[in-house]
């Protein structure tokens, strides 16, 4: 079982930049969500009614689980930096609702909200995928992403 933290570098709601979320517990995983994939899915988003704030909300939360996901059944616990204070238990339940059809079993206590610093693993992680220093584990495309927003 693996404790990992999870960190975010370009700004979800910023549609002009590609976003990089990362993680790092010895290994280090990313994906990045490309700025055309995210402008395409806030206006198909909009499009349906869903007020703006939600959208980057959803957005967050669907490339928290795709990031996750291959790795459900081997986290004892993941903290997620604080990028919507306020608005974690909605990112929270959001991710919980995808990661509970893939694992029944998975214990909501496991997320967790908590400051990661610059010097920890996972934001160097996320700060050079998003730089293009490492390519990511997975590029998130619209399709994907749509399906877990």
């Amino acid at each position: 079982m693996i404790d990992i933290q999870v960190d975010q570098s370009g700004r979800i709601e910023v549609l002009t930049v590609d976003t990089a979320l990362g993680f790092s517990n010895g290994r280090q995983v990313a994906v990045l969500i490309p700025a055309a994939v995210k402008r395409n899915c806030s206006k198909q988003l909009l499009a349906r009614g869903i007020r703006p704030k939600m959208v980057s909300i959803r957005m967050f939360a669907a490339g928290l689980y795709l990031l996750l996901e291959k790795h459900l059944n081997q986290i004892a616990s993941v903290t997620i930096d604080r990028e919507f204070p306020g608005r974690e238990a909605e990112i929270k339940g959001l991710v919980l609702q995808h990661v509970y059809r893939r694992a029944p079993r998975f214990v909501s206590e496991k997320i967790t909200f908590g400051e990661i610093g610059k010097q920890a693993r996972a934001h160097n992680v996320a700060w050079r995928t998003y730089r293009r220093e490492r390519p990511p584990e997975k590029r998130i495309t619209l399709g994907e992403l749509l399906r877990f927003c």
